[in-house]
């Protein structure tokens, strides 16, 4: 069952971001802004949580995962360490992610070769 949750959570969230292209003349960036601030605002709120809790990666993996991720760093950051941890907790929760996106897309920069579009 938690196969199907994670599915369906993460498929909803998926459709959104699609219908938020076809019917806006939002970027693709302004849209990943959006769901990375909706995850913060979400998890701010204690809403994110409890969808986490449903559906597992269905809920983390998408760009509001970010968000949450980020915000839940940062919350127990500043519980730890004071008002300095909610500059720090977000980025020490999401180092391993940002790392690996940032090695695994120096590696493709080098292996690929560049077009230039017509």
């Amino acid at each position: 069952m938690s196969y199907i949750n994670a599915f369906l959570v993460g498929g909803i969230i998926c459709a959104i971001g699609q219908v938020l292209i076809d019917k806006t003349k939002l970027t693709p960036a302004r849209i990943l802004v959006v769901f990375v601030v909706a995850g913060v605002l979400l998890t701010a709120f204690g809403v994110y949580q409890k969808l986490v809790d449903f559906a597992g990666a269905g809920a983390t993996v998408p760009l509001t995962g970010f968000g949450y991720t980020l915000a839940k760093g940062a919350f127990r950051e500043v519980e730890q360490t004071g008002l300095m941890g909610a500059l720090t907790g977000g980025f020490k929760a999401a180092a391993a992610g940002l790392g690996a996106a940032i090695f695994f897309g120096y590696i493709m920069s080098v292996v690929s070769k560049p077009k230039a579009k017509r």
